[in-house]
């Protein structure tokens, strides 16, 4: 039996993904993934077999895939995020990035997450990283309005102002739930608008040591899996082209690059 992987270690996640549209057309999906939790403490030692770090390999992590987008450290970079938010005095502990690497040099990120924890590893903010499949970005940046710990379970909102599927409107409010422990990681992201729920989604997944054999799990088990994901959101449109759902036109992103 293997041993149980700490939320605050360099991790793999094997789980799915689920998407379910609650109307007026009701439409859903759930595939299988895998993700990576690294902490950026240990971005520049991570070592493992079929993984580059900023560097070329089967799996890759670029830090000019996050943050700054220029390939500068992330760690200063979320830090002034926290501290513009004022929550640099709550989050003193450790930052885990949850995302997809590139594979065979590709990737595509709908959503990544850095957890940020204080020094006694309890939740206290997240940044919610989003990506659309224009080349556009946008963060939310949620905590409790007194940087309290974040409970498993607790409701966190942000109001919605980045154009992401043009089958929803820039509107409304996503209300997200995390539950992180030792050994899994699942994360709830929903869309409200008008006092009813129009879109869950959930990303889930059993932790285990990030290490060659994960890695070599990973290859054989999703060899194509940043491929396929921009694949699916495609999928997934024309499915919802074909029961004639709304689309809706992309607006202007918003000036600034994170809302709090």
């Amino acid at each position: 039996m293997s041993e149980t992987v700490s939320m605050l270690d360099a991790a793999v996640g094997f789980g799915r993904v689920m998407h379910r549209r609650h109307g007026p057309a009701q439409h859903g999906f759930v595939y299988p993934i895998a993700f990576m939790r690294v902490p950026l403490g240990q971005w520049d030692a991570l070592c493992a077999p079929l993984l580059g770090v900023d560097r070329i390999g089967v799996f890759s992590l670029r830090k000019r895939d996050h943050g700054a987008r220029d390939g500068s450290d992330l760690g200063p970079w979320i830090r002034g995020v926290l501290d513009e938010g004022g929550l640099a005095g709550a989050c003193n502990g450790r930052i885990i990035l949850q995302t997809f690497p590139r594979m065979f040099g590709y990737v595509f990120n709908p959503v990544s997450f850095w957890f940020c924890h204080d020094t006694d590893g309890r939740l206290r903010a997240v940044l919610a990283e989003v990506n659309n499949t224009f080349g556009e970005r946008h963060s939310y940046l949620v905590a409790h309005e007194d940087a309290a710990p974040i409970r498993d379970g607790q409701t966190l909102g942000a109001r919605k102002c980045f154009h992401v599927s043009p089958f929803f409107p820039v509107s409304g409010e996503y209300r997200f739930r995390f539950s992180v422990t030792d050994g899994r990681s699942r994360v709830h992201v929903d869309l409200w608008e008008a006092g009813e729920r129009r879109l869950s989604t959930c990303i889930d997944g059993a932790l285990v040591a990030l290490n060659g054999r994960s890695m070599t799990r990973w290859l054989l088990r999703f060899p194509l899996m940043t491929f396929a994901v921009m694949a699916r959101i495609h999928v997934q449109a024309f499915h919802l082209w074909r029961k004639r759902v709304r689309f809706f036109r992309k607006p202007a992103p918003p000036i600034q690059e994170i809302s709090t």
